[in-house]
């Protein structure tokens, strides 16, 4: 579904250019649930921003969908994009956060209603699409994003950190909601994060990135069975796959540190 050959993205001018991309190369497949790691700075978002189509790649490499070259912002409406913080407007209601997309893109308000209403049972919002943002928890915030995310009905999903800001017993839990949901629909999923454990549970493979400037150091595929229990964590294979990644990881955050150090 998605490829990146030798993929740049550089800023400013030739004398003072920060490289934030480099030569990045990757495939994924159509339903895959892939995830990305990486130190900070390493360049995650902005690998992120140009697959979403909001940011221009350099004209070394090649982002490919479907197999066709995309350029000029061709990706605009062809991914779901779901950053950081859930974005709700603290106006709208429930139903009427998770419809926005639908509207932008000229859906008729009730029939968004009527399809938004349909899906509040399967993401845990059922008696609260009538609720402000102000009224839910976290955890039920970041289901109304991901639920305006789903119903823009794309078949690549985008999802930056979206459990970041959870406790660790909710963004355990709302990890294997969202892999119910997933199973469901098996929409193809590229998930940033920076928790090793998210990464594992969630993928069918995991990517580590390097320090800036990024690219991808390795490419790890998960093989632990699914439906994955939470008590998979406490199992050798999954415990051995984390020893291997954080490892990996360790290495690239000395680099950044040993940059910021430089920097500075």
């Amino acid at each position: 579904m998605l490829e990146l050959v030798n993929v740049w993205k550089r800023f400013g001018e030739a004398q003072a250019q920060t490289v934030a991309v480099s030569g990045v190369n990757l495939r994924i497949a159509k339903s895959e649930f892939v995830t990305l790691v990486g130190p900070s700075g390493c360049g995650k978002s902005t690998l992120f921003n140009m697959i979403a189509g909001l940011l221009p790649p350099d004209d070394d490499g090649a982002l490919l969908f479907g197999g066709a070259p995309q350029r000029d912002g061709q990706l605009l409406g062809k991914v779901s994009f779901m950053p950081q913080r859930d974005l709700l407007f603290p106006w709208r209601t429930v139903l009427d956060n998770a419809i926005l997309a639908l509207e932008v893109e000229g859906v008729p308000r009730k029939e968004a209603r009527d399809r938004a209403r349909a899906m509040l049972p399967e993401f845990g919002l059922t008696g609260f699409a009538d609720h402000y943002p102000h009224q839910l928890s976290g955890g039920m915030r970041q289901r109304v994003a991901l639920m305006r995310t789903f119903l823009f009905e794309r078949d690549l999903l985008l999802l930056d950190e979206p459990f970041g800001a959870l406790d660790a017993l909710t963004r355990s839990r709302m990890q294997h909601w969202l892999l119910d949901i997933w199973a469901r629909h098996r929409r193809t999923v590229l998930f940033i994060t920076h928790d090793i454990d998210e990464a594992i549970v969630l993928g069918d493979k995991v990517l580590v990135m390097t320090a800036r400037p990024g690219t991808v150091k390795s490419e790890t595929v998960i093989d632990l069975p699914r439906p994955r229990d939470p008590s998979i964590v406490l199992s050798p294979e999954f415990i051995g796959l984390k020893q291997r990644l954080l490892a990996e990881i360790e290495e690239e955050s000395r680099k950044t540190f040993a940059q910021e150090g430089t920097a500075s």
